[in-house]
């Protein structure tokens, strides 16, 4: 629509027009084309221009009269071709928008409003904010906030209960929800890890990483974690890296970065990671523990002390801190400062699995044979989906007690976990020594068809050879230790028993060479005694690494004894606490200690100390236990999810 017009017929043609008129034709333009500026409610009119020559008052009147009457007439039509500010929440629906469109068209035609109303119209359909419908779909479909942490609390029980399918269920949906947020990405990786899914965990904190906008410091440490596992040694610093890039004050990025150097060799990296750890993180449980490890293995003990009470102090709660202290302890044969430690141990965390068990089989191995077996089953009853606990009691039950009541304990560990290949060994070692061979080379075999490229695998091979050396079978032995040896080729007894066999076949010069070549190859890290190397796990301390860090003054050169599943077959996450001939004042203990058990375990877990063996009896009924399969093939080292048992 054009704002001004021309005074004659024959200026149209011209591409330029005059704003004002002259004056002889002004009066009768000015009832035409009054001069509009559309507002809320008023209307401003350019005043009449008047010439010299002055017209009368009845034809002045009259010109305004009629410009009043089309100031009315252009409003109206201004108004209906006036295009209205949209609000996106009060967009009408495509019907009602067809509606007003069909009315449109029977006024006469599409005009320029028109078009540009259907084309905001198309826009709108492709953002949500502009769809009422989607939005109020969206705001009533979407749980609360407060929804994510129950929802990750339950799978988080269904993990630890190995109701793996129902858990990623859940964390895919808080994941639809709320993707934003990481902890839904970390958990159901670590749920893809257990089941051996490697690619699809990757997937998960690769989609993490991205969805955080790389923000999320514990989506790069878990992956990291994976990465480690699996020998990707360079992808996880990358990825230890860019969880310390995404917060400085990430402990356990740190600290992981450390021990994989610390694995590698690199003592200079380790120490200078650790170093900013305590920077940015200050005091920390875990930095301290590690130290005190480390001056525990170049023997300065009063320092470790010292680092072990800082560890404590920072938090009272860390079980992993007062078992490990316990272990160096024992080392030097301090029971009774030992056992004091365990108590505390258990009382920071009453339901801590590894505590019970670790204090359960250092109380055999002292000679209270009861008291172990009445630790173990107090662990059991607070975790009874731990076969660990279960593994270590049917031994102390073959040893002390009979071979069928181990095979039901046994039985019952293989039943919760299928895939711990200690429980399979320790089974299979039970029946050799029971004179049942067909048995054991069954439950040997069963082992390794779990995952043949384990620690795990490796000393069932070692024990298998010892199976067969026995029984005269020297062909099938030295392949087996070979086949051992090839998982893991720093087996100090290992390669010993086979070179025992050699001697004992009267092939002394081969006999020396296999021990030359355990000499040679053997992988030593040397560095000064200020600064030693450790092996922990990134949260939960690996308490084998313990004993291989405090088990110094044991002689590195030994005749290879025959194969017992306490002394090989250590579990990922414990150790098992060889006997010591040390002092110890028997029942003076007890009451120097003034801790009372069956009262803690009264007040505290709300169990019966008589009624143990009855919760022990209770847990066999096999309708309890649920069988879960799993992927045949596992590619990378397992978790570190087990414990030591006893010799």
């Amino acid at each position: 629509m054009n704002l001004f017009t021309t005074t004659t017929s024959s200026s149209s043609s011209k591409s330029n027009f005059n704003l004002f008129t002259s004056s002889q034709n002004i009066n009768k333009h000015i009832s035409k084309f009054p001069f509009i500026i559309p507002c809320k409610t008023t209307h401003l009119t350019l005043p009449p221009c008047y010439s010299q020559q002055k017209s009368s008052h009845n034809t002045k009147t009259e010109a305004v009269k009629n410009a009043d009457v089309g100031i009315e007439e252009k409003e109206d039509s201004f108004n209906k071709d006036r295009l209205v500010v949209r609000r996106p929440v009060k967009e009408l629906s495509d019907e009602e928008v067809g509606d007003v469109a069909g009315s449109g068209a029977g006024d006469g035609g599409v005009n320029s409003s028109g078009i540009i109303d259907a084309t905001l119209n198309e826009f709108a359909k492709k953002m949500p904010m502009f769809e009422p419908e989607r939005m109020e779909s969206s705001s009533v479909e979407k749980p609360l906030t407060v929804n994510l942490d129950l929802a990750l609390y339950k799978a988080k029980i269904l993990t630890k209960n190995f109701r793996y399918q129902e858990a990623e269920e859940i964390l895919e949906k808080c994941i639809d929800y709320w993707p934003e947020d990481g902890r839904p990405y970390v958990a159901l990786g670590k749920v893809l890890s257990k089941q051996s899914k490697v690619a699809e965990a990757r997937t998960i904190y690769a989609k993490g990483s991205q969805a955080t906008q790389g923000e999320n410091p514990y989506i790069w440490q878990c992956w990291a974690v994976l990465e480690n596992k699996l020998g990707n040694i360079g992808k996880a610093r990358e990825l230890f890296d860019a969880s310390t890039v995404a917060d400085k004050g990430h402990i356990a990025a740190w600290h992981g970065w450390a021990v994989l150097e610390l694995r590698q060799g690199n003592i200079k990296k380790a120490r200078q990671l650790l170093a900013k750890g305590l920077k940015f993180c200050g005091g920390n449980e875990y930095i301290y523990q590690t130290l005190a490890l480390l001056e525990a293995k170049a023997n300065r003990y009063e320092q470790a002390r010292n680092l072990f009470r800082q560890a404590t102090k920072c938090n009272p709660k860390s079980c992993a801190s007062w078992i490990a202290w316990a272990q160096m302890e024992m080392q030097q044969e301090n029971n009774l400062a030992a056992r004091q430690l365990f108590e505390r141990a258990v009382q920071a965390s009453p339901k801590n699995r590894f505590a019970w068990h670790v204090w359960g089989i250092f109380e055999a191995n002292m000679g209270f044979i009861d008291k172990g077996k009445k630790l173990l089953k107090i662990g059991h009853a607070v975790n009874p989906r731990d076969p660990v606990l279960l593994q270590s009691l049917a031994l102390l039950e073959y040893k002390y007690s009979t071979a069928n009541l181990a095979r039901k304990l046994f039985r019952r560990a293989s039943e919760i976990d299928p895939r711990h290949q200690p429980v399979w060994i320790a089974w299979g070692w039970m029946e050799w020594k029971e004179g049942n061979l067909d048995t054991a080379r069954e439950l040997y075999q069963r082992a390794l068809s779990i995952d043949s490229t384990t620690e795990s695998a490796a000393r069932c091979l070692q024990a298998w050879g010892v199976l067969e050396q026995r029984v005269g079978n020297l062909s099938a032995a030295r392949r087996l230790f070979r086949s051992s040896l090839n998982i893991n080729s720093q087996s100090y007894i290992t390669w010993m028993t086979w070179a025992q066999l050699e001697e004992d076949q009267g092939n002394s010069v081969r006999a020396e060479e296999i021990r030359n070549l355990y000499f040679q190859q053997r992988t030593e890290v040397v560095d000064d005694v200020s600064w030693v190397m450790g092996f922990m796990d990134i949260i939960d301390p690996a308490l084998d690494r313990i004993k291989q860090l405090l088990n110094l003054e044991k002689s590195s050169y030994k005749e290879p004894s025959e194969y017992s599943p306490g002394d090989n077959e250590s579990t990922d996450d414990e150790a098992s606490v060889g006997p010591y001939s040390g002092l110890y004042v028997g029942n003076d203990l007890e009451s120097a200690s003034g801790f009372d058990l069956d009262d803690f375990i009264r007040n505290k877990l709300n169990l019966d100390p008589d009624q143990l063996d009855v919760l022990l009896e209770k847990t066999s009924n096999p309708s309890v236990v649920r069988k879960v399969n799993y992927p045949r093939r596992r590619i990378f080292r397992p978790e570190d999810k087990t414990a030591a048992t006893l010799a």
